[in-house]
C-alpha cells in the first residue's frame, strides 16, 4: 500500500480526510502533507482539538463538563473538563463505539506455558471479573476515596484489581513488585494506603521470588493476598490478612453478576498516586485525575494510531506509569490488550507475540538489545506486527533497525513522555517520515520549547541544543504533588512564553537541522536506567554504606556513543590513601548486589572512577555535570 493511502487509514488520517478543510481552512491539502499544521491547530485551538478527540474516542461524561479548558492566574496548567463527572474505568468497559461483549479485550499467557493455546477473555468475562471485585472492595469498609495499593505482577488478576479500585471511586497507588522492603513502605506511608493487594510469591525462569514477605516487611496495611497458579499449598497469613478466595467470597453470590455502577468522579478527583523518582532521595508521589486516562488514551489513538482490532503488548508494571497507560491505550480505544506472565526477555515472550497475533509492540531499548544479543526471538513469525513503540529510554540505531527487521521492517514510534503528565510530550508519527531513534515531533496537544544559553526559548524552527520546557496547558498533567511543592518543582524560575509561564520537564533535548528531535538525558541529577528513571542521591546513599574505607560516591549516567541507554558510573573519593587501594573490581560487585538488593534488581555498575575529590560549587554541591562530561570518554569501553 502506498504511504499516502496507508496515511488516510490511520485514526488522525481518517479524522483530516473528513474534517481536514473545516478544520485547517482552504490550506488543507492531505493528511501527510497538512500533519504539521494539524498539530499547531491543536495547539493553537486547545478547546476545539479536545472536544474532537474526546468525541473520537467516544468518552462518555454522566456530566459533562462546562467547556474544556479554563485559563485562570492560580493555575498554570489551566482547569481541564471543570464541572465534569465521569469514571475512566467504567469506560474502558462500556460498549463504545462498535465494541460488543463478545469482543476479546484481554489475551494472555503465563511464563512456561508457551505450548498452551492463549488464553483470551471477552470484554463480558472482563466486567463480570472487575464488578465482583469492586463490590468485594467495598466490603472492606474503606471511606470512598481512600488510597489502596496494588503489588504484582501485571497479569489479568492485577489489571482487574487496579480496573475495580477506580470504578469503585478509590485511588490506586502504584508499586512495582521489583521494589525492596523500605521502598515498599515508603510508598505506602506517602500515600497513606488503607490496604495493598499483593500475591504469595512471584514465578520468573523457574524460581519463586517472594512478594507477601516483602509487603509484610514493609508494614504494609491489610493486604489481600493473591495465590501464585503455581502454589501447591496456602501460606500462613498474617493476622488480619485476607486470601483471595476468601476475599471474593465476601460477595454474596446473587450480587455477583450484577453491573457495578461505577462511582461519577470530578474531573480533579485522585484515581492513581504514581512515583517519579526526585533529587532529592524521596519519590515524588503524583496524583492521577480522572483526566490523566484521556491524555494516555488520546496518545495511543494519535500517535500510535490504537483502535479496534490491535492487539498492543508492551512489558511493563503497574509500578510504573506504562502499566496505567497500557490499560487506558488500548481499552479506552476498543483495543486489546496481550499480557504476558514472565520475563520478556527470553523466547517464552517471542513465541507469546506470534500466538497473540500482536499488531503493536512496545518495548524499552534495553530489552530490544537483550533479544538482539541472544537471538531469542529467532524462528517466530511477527508478521502480524504494523508498528512498535519505544519509550523509557534513549534507543540505538542498530537496535531499532534490528527490532523493524523482525517484522519485515515495520516503523517505530518513539514517544517519550513522564509519569506527571500521563503521556507523551514528544513523539514520532505513522503521518510523517522517521528518522531512527528520534523524535518528528511535539505530542498532539503540547508545544515544545529549547531553552537557550540565554534562559529563554530559542526560535521553534533553528536547531540547537539546550533543556526542554513544555507549553503549560496539558490536558491530564499533574496540578500538584502529595510530597512536594508542585510549583517550585515545574514551574518556578521558568521562562514566560506570551504571558504563559513554562513547565520544566527537566531532560536536554536537541532540534537537528532537519527538524528532528533526539534525547540527551536529564538535565538535572536524575539518570535513566534501563527504563527506571533513579535520582543520583538514592544510589549514592546505597554506595556510600557499602564500605567503611569510602567517603563519598557520586553516580553518574554515561550514554553510550552509539546511543542507547545510560551506563551507570560510580566515582569513588576514599577516606585516606589505603582506601584507595581498594580492589574495584571487588567494590563494584558489592555495588551491584547491594544496588540489585536495595533498589532495583536491574541496576547494575558499569565502571568506578577513583577521584581524590568530588567538583563542586561554591555552595558546596557536586557538580556531576562536571563529572558526566569527564566520563563521556569512558562510554566507548562500556
Amino acid at each position: 500500500m502506498k504511504m499516502r493511502e496507508a496515511a488516510k487509514l490511520t485514526n488522525i488520517g481518517k479524522l483530516l480526510e473528513r474534517r481536514g478543510k473545516e478544520l485547517l481552512g482552504s490550506s488543507y491539502k492531505d493528511p501527510i502533507s497538512s500533519f504539521s499544521d494539524f498539530q499547531e491547530f491543536s495547539v493553537s485551538n486547545l478547546e476545539f482539538y479536545w472536544k474532537i478527540i474526546l468525541e473520537e474516542m467516544n468518552i462518555s461524561f454522566s456530566v459533562s463538563p462546562e467547556c474544556i479548558l479554563r485559563e485562570t492566574p492560580l493555575h498554570p496548567g489551566g482547569q481541564w473538563l471543570p464541572g465534569a463527572c465521569f469514571n475512566p474505568a467504567e469506560n474502558c468497559l462500556s460498549l463504545i463505539g462498535n465494541r460488543s461483549l463478545s469482543d476479546v479485550v484481554v489475551i494472555t499467557r503465563d511464563e512456561g506455558d508457551g505450548e498452551a493455546p492463549v488464553t483470551k477473555l471477552a470484554l463480558e468475562e472482563l466486567r463480570s471479573a472487575v464488578w465482583r471485585v469492586a463490590y468485594a472492595i467495598d466490603t472492606l469498609g474503606l471511606k470512598k476515596g481512600s488510597a489502596i495499593a496494588i503489588d504484582m505482577p501485571m497479569d489479568v488478576n492485577s489489571v482487574v484489581i487496579y480496573l475495580a479500585v477506580v470504578i469503585a471511586g478509590y485511588m490506586v497507588v502504584s508499586i512495582a513488585d521489583s521494589f525492596a522492603p523500605n521502598e515498599i513502605s515508603t510508598r505506602l506511608v506517602i500515600s497513606k494506603a488503607k490496604a495493598i493487594f499483593t500475591q504469595d510469591f512471584i514465578s520468573r525462569g523457574g524460581k519463586k521470588l517472594p512478594l507477601y514477605s516483602k509487603v509484610i516487611d514493609a508494614q504494609s496495611p491489610i493486604a489481600i493476598v493473591i495465590p501464585n497458579r503455581s502454589s501447591t499449598s496456602s501460606i500462613k497469613l498474617r493476622d488480619g490478612d485476607i486470601s483471595w478466595h476468601e476475599f471474593l467470597e465476601r460477595v454474596d453470590e446473587s450480587n455477583r453478576k450484577f453491573e457495578y455502577i461505577g462511582v461519577e468522579l470530578p474531573a480533579e478527583a485522585f484515581t492513581n498516586i504514581l512515583f517519579s523518582s526526585g533529587t532529592t532521595g524521596e519519590p515524588k508521589a503524583i496524583p492521577w485525575t480522572t483526566t490523566t486516562p484521556l491524555k494516555a488514551a488520546a496518545d495511543g489513538w494519535s500517535h500510535l494510531n490504537i483502535g479496534k482490532g490491535d492487539v498492543v503488548a508492551w512489558p511493563t508494571n503497574l509500578g510504573w506509569m506504562m502499566g496505567p497507560f497500557l490499560i487506558y491505550c488500548t481499552l479506552l480505544n476498543g483495543a486489546t490488550m496481550a499480557l504476558h506472565n514472565g520475563s520478556p526477555l527470553g523466547s517464552g515472550f517471542a513465541k507469546f507475540v506470534q500466538d497473540a497475533k500482536v499488531t503493536m509492540l512496545g518495548v524499552v531499548p534495553s530489552i530490544v538489545r537483550t533479544w538482539k544479543s541472544t537471538n531469542c526471538t529467532a524462528g517466530y513469525d511477527w508478521s502480524a506486527i504494523c508498528r512498535f513503540a519505544s519509550t523509557g529510554e534513549a534507543s540505538g540505531v542498530d537496535e531499532s533497525l534490528w527490532l523493524m527487521g523482525r517484522a519485515h521492517y515495520k516503523p517505530v514510534i518513539e514517544i517519550c513522555g513522564g509519569t506527571e503528565i500521563g503521556g507523551g510530550f514528544i513523539a514520532g508519527s505513522l503521518l510523517q517520515p522517521q528518522s531512527l531513534s528520534a523524535f518528528s515531533t511535539a505530542a498532539m496537544g503540547c508545544s515544545l520549547f529549547i531553552i537557550g544559553e540565554d534562559g529563554s526559548p530559542r526560535p521553534s524552527d533553528v536547531p540547537g541544543i539546550g533543556e526542554l520546557a513544555l507549553g503549560p496547558l496539558l490536558l491530564g498533567a499533574s496540578s500538584t504533588l502529595l510530597n512536594a511543592d508542585h510549583y517550585g518543582v515545574y514551574f518556578k524560575g521558568m521562562p514566560v512564553w506570551n504571558g504563559k509561564v513554562l513547565r520544566r520537564h527537566g531532560d536536554v533535548f536537541e532540534r537537528t537541522s532537519r527538524g528532528y528531535y533526539r534525547a540527551h538525558g536529564r538535565a538535572d541529577d536524575t539518570m535513566n536506567l534501563g527504563g527506571v528513571k533513579v535520582s543520583s542521591v538514592e544510589i549514592e546513599k546505597v554506595c556510600n554504606a557499602v564500605a567503611e574505607t569510602i567517603l563519598e560516591t557520586a553516580a553518574i549516567g554515561v550514554p553510550p556513543p552509539g546511543g542507547g541507554p545510560d551506563k551507570l558510573v560510580i566515582a569513588v573519593v576514599f577516606k585516606d590513601s589505603e582506601g584507595s587501594k581498594h580492589n574495584l573490581n571487588s567494590l563494584k560487585f558489592s555495588f551491584n548486589s547491594a544496588l540489585q538488593k536495595k533498589l532495583n534488581p536491574l541496576f547494575k555498575v558499569s565502571h568506578i572512577v577513583a577521584l581524590p575529590s568530588l567538583p563542586r560549587t561554591a555552595t558546596n554541591k557536586v557538580m556531576r555535570r562536571v563529572l558526566r562530561h569527564q566520563f563521556s570518554q569512558i562510554g566507548s569501553k562500556l
